[in-house]
């Protein structure tokens, strides 16, 4: 606005661990490796870091695309719960539990904001509200959260970040929860809004569109627009630079009446505001205005990338191999012994320090092997193809050029080039299937489905169209591993995943498993040297249940930045303790629905997972030993007890404290996070650590009260090591009048608000605000516990669609209701019928739904 002097907004940097996106920047590790931490304090040095390049970016350096200066709303960190840790972006998240993942959320959002009382170094951005956590069709499907998954677990991520006013912004997901897309939820205002007033709630890229576009939710772009911005988005990221398309959806709003100039002015004033707090109208009181460009992988943030990625190290075993003693001579080998790779949303590393380069810089010369097939491919119509192949699992390979080192790549004309140093594009066009046929293999793109024909070009649509390649092995990879692996004392092998390949933004994986060619080189290498580690570098878990049994030594880390070569051969000779503890439940066997966001019903995180896993959330071991002892509760509920180095190494230990209720009325947790202390001691050294145990800490969600309760009864507090590891309990008696049965009679009760249920989905009950439920298959019941039916004689339910419904307790029907077509998802009407009979006092109520019928809410009548 030139006569205001008001200059462009642009929204956004990406800044998850790093600057993202503008050019080279301090790398440190992905967040899920930071949450491996359990390091508040070091989290927010980290997040400093970041925010200061930021601003150096900021003032010194222009945009990569468009014009302007480089935003400074920092679009971090991602308080999304790793519920499934075969989400695609599992990197971007902190942690399964959301008391940890708030705690390191909010280290990492003091960092960015920076501690001036009136202007910020960033603006802190959470991403993204709410419960989004797959990416296969993310924009369509729908997120089910009942109200003790949405309040008990993910609203709990955000909750303690925003009403501490540490947060500036949240970003809305692209997913729908409850059949609602994200960008038009209530939630925006009933519970952020009602945290933090002044919250500036941003759409994520392109998601405006979606809301007409693939979700099908309004007819036209004025009329979505318009229902967004009066649900609470204040900025639309659509359409790259050009902010006309969405002026002008917003006019045509205005327009037709959907939306008054009093939304706009909302919008606007929390733009502004933030606007002020980052010195944009003050730059002479702008206390971070005069940061220089040379910060920028400075010296001390060089230090700290170093420190993070040590941190972040987790032995997941060790039978006495580590730390490697003396010189050995150290074979290194796999698909990651060499390079590092960058994620989507990592900067451009100014260096990199490769696992084998960490361990030659400190052991003198070590061998260096991938491990991977070179062979040559031959066509007809391309000719010869001289290739090294690794597998990223799922049947997908990369193919470098084996003279050049660069990766093939599909180009837009359908030929085949080795143009690509590195793969880093949304669009990934350098992964391939073979496919074995007779004769030899075809050669098939796994972005396009297409196949190489015979002109060479990847165009045939079916394998019968496709061109015939013959496969020779030229360099049998794993046998060079072995041999390496022979010649050596210790084998160190590197394996794991390429973060923009099987497992990325937009595409989920399908299981755990190790790409086959990898667990097949891990195999070989073991049974050549007993003696071997394995380091596991990913950005999610893996069912390593081979390794776990016949390996000595393992070791997990995420993709750590350009320190990370330094701090696993710190871990691996013992320079360093290995601090990391892991922030997710590593499972074995099945894994519940992707789809299936009910954590309680489903069994998902270290919460309700019934099953012994791999390693429990929180494991991790040390090369010290950690004695426990003088475990005690107040009568004030302060818990104290005493931490003792008894080995003879410095070390750190993690003291995780959890609650768990016994004998619940509800399906209460197996364990529950209440806090923890990371601690390092000399030998022999010890610490007694206090820890204030709140009513937050054993409240549930009360479904019958709409609120927090604490329950009267037992519960027990534990110390433990890991949530499979617990070494002291002390029990807690909660006193108070027993719950109140639930009243149902002369009282509204949201469908939704069940104790349990089968064959049931969770619905939108309108376009801006309600929820329902409907059947997900037969037979389709909900229970609600302890109801109390005295003088009930008439039942009414607020329905749509077309069905039946039943009332039943005590096994007997109560009432059969008919439900005629009522004309629409959203054509709401209330049927009723008198009660068969009557039923007194206090009883287990089950309505079961039958047909295409949805059911909002119910109430009994005398």
């Amino acid at each position: 606005m030139p006569r205001l002097d008001l200059a462009p907004f642009r929204t956004g940097s990406e800044t998850l661990h790093g600057v993202g996106w503008l050019g080279l920047a301090t790398v440190f590790p992905q967040a899920v490796g930071l949450g491996a931490t359990w390091d508040e304090t070091l989290v927010r040095l980290v997040a400093e870091a970041v925010s200061v390049e930021l601003r150096a970016f900021h003032r010194h350096r222009p945009p990569v695309i468009g014009t302007g200066a480089n935003s400074l709303q920092a679009w971090a960190p991602v308080v999304n719960l790793l519920r499934d840790p075969r989400w695609g972006r599992n990197e971007e998240g902190y942690s399964e539990d959301p008391v940890h993942t708030a705690r390191l959320g909010a280290a990492y959002c003091r960092g960015l904001a920076g501690d001036h009382p009136t202007y910020l170094r960033a603006a802190p951005v959470l991403k993204h509200f709410l419960a989004y956590n797959n990416e296969d069709d993310r924009c369509v499907t729908s997120s089910g959260l009942r109200p003790r998954v949405l309040q008990e677990y993910d609203l709990a991520a955000f909750r303690p970040i925003v009403t501490a006013g540490l947060a500036t912004g949240v970003m809305a997901a692209y997913n729908l929860v409850n059949g609602r897309p994200c960008h038009v939820s209530p939630l925006i205002e009933t519970e952020l809004r009602r945290w933090a007033e002044d919250l500036f709630v941003v759409s994520d890229a392109e998601a405006p569109c979606n809301l007409v576009e693939l979700e099908h939710y309004f007819d036209d772009h004025a009329e979505s627009h318009a229902a967004a911005l009066k649900a609470g988005i204040d900025s639309f990221t659509d359409h790259g630079e050009d902010s006309q398309v969405v002026l002008g959806k917003l006019r045509e709003a205005l327009k037709r009446g959907l939306i008054d100039e009093g939304d706009i002015d909302r919008a606007v004033r929390r733009q502004l505001s933030l606007r002020f707090r980052l010195g944009e109208f003050d730059p002479d009181l702008d206390p971070y205005a005069d940061i220089r460009p040379e910060v920028i992988d400075c010296a001390e943030h060089r230090a700290l990338a170093l420190r993070a990625a040590t941190e972040s190290v987790v032995l997941l075993k060790n039978d006495g191999l580590l730390p490697l003693a003396g010189s050995p001579r150290v074979a290194v080998i796999g698909p990651l012994a060499d390079t590092l790779f960058e994620d989507w949303y990592s900067g451009t590393m100014p260096y990199q320090v490769t696992v084998a380069d960490g361990l030659e810089e400190a052991l003198g010369k070590v061998v260096r092997v991938e491990g991977c097939d070179r062979i040559m491919l031959r066509s007809p119509s391309a000719g010869e193809l001289v290739v090294d192949v690794t597998d990223w699992g799922a049947g997908m390979l990369t193919l470098r050029d084996a003279t050049t080192g660069r990766y093939y790549s599909l180009q837009e004309d359908g030929s085949l080039a080795a143009d690509r140093e590195v793969i880093k594009t949304w669009f990934v066009n350098e992964t391939f299937h073979l496919e074995p046929v007779s004769g030899g293999v075809l050669l098939r793109n796994v972005r396009t489905g297409l196949y190489a024909a015979g002109d060479g070009r990847f165009t045939a649509r079916t394998p019968g169209d496709a061109e015939c390649w013959e496969r020779e092995v030229l360099v049998d990879g794993t046998a060079r591993a072995r041999a390496a692996a022979e010649d050596a004392d210790v084998a160190v092998v590197v394996l794991g995943n390429h973060p923009l390949i099987n497992g990325r933004e937009t595409e989920d994986r399908r299981d755990l498993a190790l790409p086959a060619g990898q667990e097949a080189l891990l195999r070989a290498v073991a049974e050549a040297r007993p003696e071997t580690v394995l380091v596991t570098m990913s950005s999610y878990p893996y069912a390593l249940d081979w390794a776990d049994e016949h390996l000595p030594a393992m070791v997990w880390t995420s993709h750590g930045g350009q320190e990370t070569g330094r701090a696993l051969a710190a871990v691996l000779l013992g320079a360093a303790d290995p601090g990391g503890r892991l922030p997710q439940t590593w499972y074995r066997g099945e894994l519940p629905d992707p789809l299936d966001y009910d954590i309680i019903k489903a069994g998902w995180t270290y919460q309700y997972h019934r099953a012994a896993p791999l390693y429990p959330f929180g494991h991790g071991l040390s090369y010290t030993e950690f004695t426990y002892s003088d475990l005690q509760i107040s009568a004030d509920n302060v818990v104290s007890m005493t931490l003792t180095n008894t080995g003879a190494r410095h070390g750190s230990e993690v003291v995780q404290l959890y609650v768990r209720a016994l004998n619940a009325r509800y399906e209460a947790p197996r364990l529950r996070l209440a806090d923890f202390r990371k601690v390092r001691l000399a030998p022999e050294e010890s610490v007694e650590l206090t820890f204030q145990i709140t009513t937050d800490h054993l409240a549930h969600w009360d479904v019958a009260s709409g609120s927090f309760t604490v329950d009267p009864g037992d519960y027990e507090v534990l110390v433990s090591r890991s949530a499979g590891d617990i070494v002291l309990t002390v029990p807690l008696t909660v006193d108070g009048p027993a719950p109140l049965p639930r009243a149902v009679v002369g009282t509204r009760t949201s469908a939704i608000d069940f104790d349990d249920y089968t064959g049931i989905t969770l619905v939108d009950a309108g376009r801006t605000a309600g929820d329902a439920i409907a059947p997900n298959g037969q037979p389709a019941t909900v229970l609600f516990r302890s109801a109390d039916l005295s003088g009930a004689a008439r039942v009414e339910a607020e329905v749509t669609g077309e069905g039946r419904l039943a009332f039943a307790a005590a096994d007997q029907l109560l009432a059969e209701i008919a439900v005629p077509d009522t004309g629409g998802r959203y054509a709401w009407t209330t049927i009723a019928a008198d009660l068969d009979s009557a039923l007194e006092g206090v009883h287990d109520l089950r309505i079961s739904l039958h047909g295409d019928v949805r059911l909002a809410a119910f109430r009994f009548g005398s």
